[in-house]
């Protein structure tokens, strides 16, 4: 699979003992017969749902506005975007497929190290993939793990969800070493380039959080990302070198300087490698809303299982969330709303849980959003930091709900969030299923399913590009950006 001007050979990282230099060597070395094949397994499963997330994201309002404006800007090329049957070069087409992926809140999260891993991986390795070619399906679920692994361990050494705190969009932030680590898996890049792509990945990274009140380009974050992975891994496939050992530099590393006063934890970069499958813990998410809120959403919604009550009778809710959740999502909201503003508001998200008991597409539509019972609703709900749920890692996505009824009663409750192991691989496929009833035919979905459950058996996967690149129906109909 070299192409030409690709650098080949087996050359060492420049420490490979250190941080950098041991996750260089980790990726230069990593083999898809060393995975258990429950984590090859689950891997599928997480590409499946990625794409439907893409195929639902396509056509949204936003993602329609992106392309238009990216296209004009780039033009052609031999790379796909997913749903619109048109060809763009693989950067754009990184860009835009990470952007779909993105596009409604519905993807997978890693609830410790918070990104979002098919927004990043998928679009820079279908890219690359179609640039390479022919590739096999083992090689692309193996670029696939690379990346799942990676990311969720920049984002460990920084701490994880303190990222949310201060204000970065984590995802984005160590995101590009995710697709760099997918992308240069699938090139096939030695220690020395992995840790030139590593580098590359590093200084190409950013993400501000305040993206997620009215802007579009909060979907798009994790595209950059995507991106950006992509070009870490070709250009170091080419030669072109990165900053070397990133993790460890003193002055303008990596850790240093988005760690600066929070002390990262450069050993987390490389730690268990090949032992503790960071894939096992990815969550994919049952609501369209940011993970941070879904146990507030599982705890209204099992309250209302045990003992269901009238919407008229509330008073007022209180919510107590861990403190990165508070700053992420406790964010006053007043009309008019967006729907990104919406999929990250604690208050909404609580009360359209009350009166719709979902959280999914519908409750996220301009109309919905717009809804007057919903914004009576929200100023009932009342947000507090709860000082307990810091410490452990589970603790900081736990809520606590108490609901006070007009006759003075009350009512509480406390959940933690649903973790990977709380959802299986049926229903992913079988959210999967429900995505694309609206978008894609049902012969075209289950020619999907079948490819990529099957993608380890698979010696070409060529045939999948069509059938992710056919035009899709918009999911929320005509609605106007």
């Amino acid at each position: 699979m070299n192409a030409p001007g690709f650098i080949q050979g087996r050359r060492d990282a420049t420490d490979p003992s250190g941080p950098t230099g041991r996750l260089a060597s980790w990726l230069a070395s990593f083999r898809l017969e060393d995975v258990p094949e429950a984590v090859r397994r689950r891997a599928a499963y997480l590409v499946l749902d990625g794409i439907g997330c893409a195929l639902v994201g396509a056509r949204l309002p936003w993602s329609r506005r992106a392309v238009a404006s990216v296209c004009r800007l780039e033009g052609s090329g031999p790379a796909s975007l997913i749903g619109w049957n048109r060809g763009v070069p693989a950067p754009a087409a990184a860009l835009l497929n990470g952007t779909f992926i993105q596009g409604f809140e519905l993807d997978d999260f890693h609830p410790f190290a918070p990104l979002h891993s098919a927004s990043l991986v998928l679009p820079a390795l279908l890219a690359c993939a179609q640039l390479r070619g022919p590739v096999t399906g083992a090689t692309f679920l193996k670029g696939a793990i690379a990346g799942f692994e990676v990311g969720p361990r920049i984002g460990l050494a920084l701490h994880g969800i303190e990222m949310l705190s201060r204000g970065w969009h984590s995802g984005a932030v160590f995101g590009t070493h995710a697709a760099a680590a997918a992308a240069g898996t699938l090139i096939g890049l030695d220690a020395a380039a992995f840790e030139d792509a590593l580098g590359l990945a590093g200084t190409q990274s950013a993400g501000l959080m305040a993206a997620q009140f009215e802007a579009m380009s909060k979907r798009m974050h994790h595209g950059f990302s995507a991106r950006a992975g992509l070009y870490a891994a070709w250009l170091a496939a080419d030669g072109y070198t990165g900053i070397k050992r990133s993790f460890e530099r003193d002055y303008g590393g990596y850790l240093a300087t988005f760690g600066e006063g929070h002390a990262p934890e450069a050993s987390e970069v490389a730690k268990d490698l090949g032992e503790r499958w960071e894939t096992e813990r990815i969550v994919v998410k049952p609501y369209a809303a940011m993970g941070g809120l879904h146990s507030a959403i599982d705890t209204i919604r099992a309250m209302r299982a045990e003992r269901p009550f009238r919407v008229e009778d509330i008073a007022n809710i209180d919510v107590w969330v861990g403190k990165a959740v508070f700053h992420h999502g406790a964010f006053p909201v007043e009309r008019p709303l967006t729907s990104v503003g919406a999929q990250m508001s604690l208050a909404y998200a609580v009360a359209v849980a009350v009166l719709d008991d979902a959280a999914m597409i519908h409750q996220y539509t301009a109309e919905r959003i717009a809804a007057d019972d919903v914004w009576e609703m929200i100023p009932k709900v009342r947000m507090h930091e709860e000082t307990r749920f810091q410490g452990a890692p589970h603790l900081k996505l736990r809520s606590r709900l108490r609901i006070t009824f007009t006759d003075g009663s009350v009512r509480e409750a406390e959940r933690s969030l649903r973790m990977s192991d709380e959802i299986s691989n049926e229903e992913i496929a079988s959210k999967f299923r429900t995505l694309c009833e609206p978008v894609i035919s049902a012969d075209r979905r289950d020619r999907i399913e079948a490819a990529v459950l099957g993608l380890e058996r698979a010696g070409d996967i060529s045939d999948l590009f069509p059938l992710l690149a056919e035009e899709t129906r918009p999911a929320l109909g005509a609605q106007a950006d």
